[in-house]
């Protein structure tokens, strides 16, 4: 079965934690810290591959995930960078965040290559953390987390043309006689069951894309049928031609055939209806001159105000000529531009916690809360035990202007700070901006 859609795991590398070590040397008995940066991890990088038709490998694998960076190590050495993962696809595929549906990228035009997923930044080694009060100090900065997503992949062709028809009608055969595309060729329905590309060459250098949308029926648009499952393939086509049986070979009537077609293009996406559109009347090779006129006169005369009508044969090799170039003279006259979708979606938004805002709290006078994933990965390496500690807690506070916040919204001196289960009383003694104490829990 052709695979047009898949879901999809996605996570980038985890940055490498920073290492901490002090400089231990013959004649050097209180070498300083050398603990080295952790590595960056990899990331996750979408490519699209022009020798690629089908998502069929996201069928057999369903889990990617980069490489972490390395831990840093002693003498001041930097952790080994994780490698980024290259995942190729499809020109055409549409990348979606698994649970809103929303549009991430799509993967066509100019969109050649995205980074999706940057892995996380290595974590700073003790070296950095020296001071003049603080020579020695035994703690590091841990690795960035990575950053994961469940996407839905899905693949829209990319064609010039789309040819449209209920089965048998002969797209398969006129795909075949007018381009380089070989599709299975049977007398019975849904011969087709993957959508079928050919490139069309017209004299003077001239080409384009055709596509074969495997065969709609009746209620296709809910989901009735197979062709369902490829109506998503019309949204890029800029021309769409309707290939109709005119000699109603199986009992059809290609009018009503016509008719039923429009239809479920609406209930679709009724602004196909606004497409450039050419009917085939295909299979003229099996009427007399006297059918084939009064049969076209029909078509004509409902459709001929809003598309031109053609006779063809497929089988026979005649008037194909002729629906190839207006074919092409509809394509020019509507422009090169294919449509490429617009992105929905936020990237800074996936696993960024670092960018995500600080939430604080005023449940009560005099007591205060702040919470978010940035101050609390922060808490997670720091020891508020030690003096040296608490000074580099303070200064978080102050230089990410948690403590100007606060005072903004009422704090004075004396007040309570609640940060996920400690509490502090804030001192405003000699200008300071911070908490200076932390208060026993009761």
């Amino acid at each position: 079965m052709f695979a047009d859609t898949a879901k999809i795991f996605v996570k980038s590398g985890k940055g490498g934690d920073g290492h901490v070590s002090f400089r231990r040397e013959l004649y050097v008995p209180a070498g300083g810290p050398d603990g080295g940066d952790g590595g960056k991890g990899g990331d996750i990088i979408f490519e699209v591959d022009s020798g690629l038709n089908t998502l069929e490998d996201f069928r057999h694998k369903r889990k990617y995930t980069a490489e972490p960076g390395r831990e840093g190590g002693g003498k001041r050495m930097h952790g080994r960078s994780g490698r980024d993962l290259v995942i190729r696809v499809p020109e055409g595929t549409i990348l979606r965040e698994d649970e809103s549906g929303k549009i991430i990228a799509d993967m066509s035009g100019e969109n050649r290559r995205l980074l999706l997923l940057r892995g996380g930044k290595g974590g700073l080694g003790n070296m950095h953390f020296a001071t003049p009060a603080m020579q020695a100090p035994k703690y590091a900065q841990p690795g960035q987390d990575s950053r994961e997503l469940w996407l839905r992949l899905e693949l829209r062709v990319i064609a010039d043309v789309g040819l449209l028809g209920f089965p048998n009608a002969g797209k398969s055969s006129l795909l075949s006689m007018c381009s380089n595309a070989r599709p299975e060729i049977a007398n019975y329905h849904f011969t087709t069951l993957t959508p079928q590309l050919g490139v069309v060459g017209l004299r003077g250098d001239r080409s384009f894309v055709m596509a074969d949308i495997p065969g709609l029926i009746e209620g296709a648009s809910e989901g009735v049928g197979l062709g369902y499952q490829f109506l998503r393939h019309i949204e890029r086509c800029r021309v769409l031609i309707h290939v109709v049986d005119l000699a109603g070979t199986e009992g059809r009537d290609p009018a009503a055939d016509i008719e039923t077609l429009r239809r479920e293009l609406r209930s679709y996406d009724e602004h196909l209806l606004k497409r450039p559109m050419l009917i085939a009347a295909n299979k003229v090779d099996l009427l007399s001159a006297e059918e084939e006129r009064e049969r076209l006169d029909i078509l004509r005369e409902k459709y001929g105000d809003r598309m031109e009508v053609l006779p063809i044969s497929a089988a026979a090799n005649t008037g194909i000529g002729e629906l190839l170039e207006a074919a092409w003279r509809l394509l020019e006259r509507a422009g090169r531009e294919r449509r490429v979708y617009e992105s929905e979606f936020d990237l800074s938004s996936i696993g960024n916690e670092e960018l995500l805002p600080l939430e604080y709290g005023n449940p009560k006078p005099g007591f205060f809360t702040v919470e978010g994933p940035k101050i609390e990965k922060m808490l997670g390496y720091t020891n508020l035990e030690s003096e040296k500690g608490f000074a580099f807690f303070q200064r978080f506070m102050e230089e990410q202007g948690i403590i100007k916040r606060l005072k903004r919204m009422g704090l004075k001196e004396g007040d309570s700070i609640r940060i996920y289960g400690h509490e502090f009383e804030y001192l405003d003694s000699e200008g300071d901006d911070f908490p200076a104490s932390e208060k026993e829990e009761e």
